[in-house]
């Protein structure tokens, strides 16, 4: 009687080239399934809530960047780099489960170094405008560069968001924090400023901004994330079919370089009225003086809290794709912009050019100006404090 071939061996004489191969890999996954995860350029460890790191290229002064790769279990994925501490993609479900990058911004590190649109970018020292380039703290006058017409804005010539931060990815948890000093002087501003701020992804799909600075001298300081978003998509196309609800009752009115006049005006009987969940584009383009000084939405809102600490800012829905986003914060106030000054110069991913209403965004903030507005919250930080905000963007699907 002929001998009988072993188990397990019979099968391998039949297969041969491609199909060979496709058993051999399904048996690796199969067997090794963090290989998956390393076919794909990530470590097994990203896959399961901690850091990615990978280079990211070189700044022109030679520095090395590194993007870091945040990711948590229900396939939402945030990208940051230590250059400007910018968000350099977010990737989201929508109720279909079908995952988008749904922040504006660019492939290569190179499209950042021109990025005036603040795409993705750590704005400050002082975020926001500060009138005529100038305020005076204690007595003493402080001249900064006027980068906005007759203002200082997002921090003046270069901001944080140009700045090389030190990243240090958090331990036990999908996070990164990135430190960055900011000299005596820098944008004219006072004050050796110690920043850091941290990013988190968390499983209920938060995105947790934690800021914390201390200062040697009397100073300014307003710190913000200037993601653009589009629930659709990046590149989709316009936000105007958005819905939004802000959670304000009143808005810092500006002038004609869109300084606040000091005025918290009522939102009720106005285009700026999103107590309740509204289009977008329903009343972007109608006569109202406000809209038209900021060709569309570009104002501060006084988030409505009854106490301190968290509380809820705004909200966002896509309708196609059902994506929401909850803007929650311990700010003062949050700057809604409708992406009014994109104008097709700025080509981001993928070769998508950013038109203007490309993009949405929630900048969670003390209110512009407020150095030079004593009746606002105080922006003031002595020597002895520490700043602390938080905000979260939680994700969700409906």
């Amino acid at each position: 009687m002929p001998s009988q071939p072993s188990p397990g061996v019979a099968i391998w004489p039949v297969l041969s080239g491609a199909k060979f191969a496709a058993v051999f890999s399904a048996l690796v996954l199969i067997i090794f399934p963090a290989s998956a995860d390393l076919a794909h350029g990530r470590s097994s460890k990203a896959a399961h809530g901690a850091v990615e790191e990978q280079p990211f290229g070189t700044t022109k002064e030679g520095k090395k960047i590194t993007l870091y790769t945040l990711t948590n279990s229900h396939h939402m994925e945030v990208r940051a780099m230590n250059y400007g501490a910018i968000i350099v993609s977010l990737r989201v479900p929508d109720r279909q489960g079908r995952v988008a990058d749904v922040v504006l911004g660019h492939d290569t590190l190179e499209g950042y170094f021109d990025n005036s649109p603040h795409l993705g970018g750590l704005v400050g020292r002082y975020a926001n405008r500060i009138a005529n380039g100038a305020f005076t703290l204690d007595g003493v006058k402080y001249s900064l560069p006027k980068n906005n017409g007759p203002n200082t804005l997002h921090g003046g010539i270069k901001g944080f968001d140009q700045a090389v931060w030190q990243g240090t990815p958090l331990q036990g948890q999908a996070g990164v924090a990135f430190s960055y000093l900011s000299p005596d002087g820098e944008e004219g501003f006072p004050g050796n400023l110690k920043v850091k701020v941290s990013y988190s992804l968390t499983e209920a799909n938060e995105l947790v901004i934690n800021y914390e600075a201390t200062t040697d001298k009397p100073t300014v300081i307003n710190l913000s994330q200037h993601s653009y978003f589009n629930l659709a998509g990046e590149g989709a196309g316009d936000i105007l079919n958005h819905e939004a609800m802000i959670n304000a009752d009143r808005f810092t009115p500006v002038d004609s370089t869109m300084i606040p006049t000091g005025e918290l005006r009522p939102v009720k009987g106005t285009p700026l009225d999103f107590t309740t969940q509204t289009k977008v584009g329903a009343r972007i383009d109608d006569n109202y003086e406000q809209l038209v000084l900021g060709k569309g939405y570009d104002h501060n809102f006084v988030i409505n809290r009854k106490a301190e600490g968290l509380a809820l800012a705004a909200r966002a829905y896509e309708p196609v794709s059902g994506r929401v986003m909850e803007i929650s914060t311990d700010q003062p106030g949050v700057q809604f912009y409708t992406g009014n000054f994109l104008d097709g110069t700025v080509t981001g991913k993928q070769g998508h050019v950013y038109k203007q209403r490309y993009g949405l965004c929630f900048e969670t903030q003390h209110f512009p100006d407020s150095p030079n507005h004593g009746e606002f919250p105080s922006a003031v930080l002595r020597p002895g404090q520490t700043f602390h905000s938080r905000t979260i963007l939680k994700f969700s699907a409906k």
